[in-house]
């Protein structure tokens, strides 16, 4: 793709992770778009639903007029609801209508992302329709839709890319929200350290620096003295972290040492997506 070259990371990773999402949801018989996925009350349907619309409002597409039924339980405040309108408009149509919209839409977010010439910082329509820099919103839909191609992956059955172009971009972005996590999410006390090991397909250890004001920082310097370290394997991290497990369900999977108070208060407020 020609785009800028801080860009461009962003713009692979995407076209990975959605042409993954095309090639898993093409063969589907009709049966298998109602599969639920770890995403909170959403089918495989409703996930491709969501991908279609949001892709949809980064090309300028005006967003549907749809009034949502009052009977979804996981539509809980005004993001939720806000997410729900593209998927709801399209949740009573066909496999071929899915992978149709899903093709089409991919095919012009490419040409888009290909012509391409304004600057990273250029203020666009994030996917609230905040104003953020394009840099930043092409990054959010990477790391969007690698996720979502884990749900997918998670519901059909067919794991994969856990070492993709998207994971990295993700990896990032998770540990980006580490720091509140840790400070302000399971209050560690000032002067604390804690430790995220993570292994698997993508391997990592950080520490988490809390300093005497109670403001924290994720640093690569290993810390000689933790509070608590917690290892787990990068699947488990990324479910934590994006919501789509709670701890208990994976407690086999976390390897607590240390503070075992406070590496249950930062597990409880591990998730970082909203």
């Amino acid at each position: 793709m020609t785009v800028h070259p801080s860009l461009e990371p962003y713009a692979d990773a995407w076209t990975h992770s959605i042409e993954a999402i095309s090639e898993l949801v093409r063969p589907l018989p009709e049966s298998d778009w109602n599969r639920a996925t770890p995403c909170p009350g959403w089918s495989v349907r409703d996930v491709v639903s969501h991908v279609i619309g949001i892709e949809c409002e980064q090309l300028g597409d005006p967003r549907p007029i749809h009034t949502l039924p009052r009977d979804l339980r996981h539509v809980v405040d005004e993001f939720t609801r806000y997410m729900e309108v593209q998927v709801d408009v399209r949740r009573h149509h066909t496999a071929p209508e899915m992978t149709s919209e899903l093709e089409y839409t991919v095919i012009r977010r490419q040409r888009q992302l290909r012509n391409e010439k304004r600057d990273p910082a250029t203020m666009v329509r994030g996917p609230l329709g905040d104003q953020v820099t394009l840099e930043h919103a092409l990054r959010l839909r990477a790391f969007d839709v690698w996720i979502h191609e884990q749900d997918l992956r998670s519901a059909l059955g067919v794991p994969g890319n856990w070492d993709s172009p998207g994971a990295y971009v993700a990896q990032d972005l998770l540990l980006a929200g580490l720091a509140k996590v840790v400070a302000k999410g399971a209050g560690a006390p000032p002067g604390s350290a804690v430790v995220l090991d993570v292994h698997g397909a993508l391997e990592f250890m950080r520490t988490v620096r809390v300093d005497p004001s109670g403001r924290a920082t994720v640093e690569k310097t290993p810390s000689l003295g933790p509070a608590v370290t917690l290892a787990m394997d990068w699947e488990t991290y990324v479910r934590l972290a994006a919501g789509r497990v709670r701890p208990r369900a994976v407690a086999d999977r976390v390897k607590v040492e240390g503070d075992a108070e406070l590496g249950e208060a930062i597990l409880a407020a591990f998730a970082v997506t909203p």
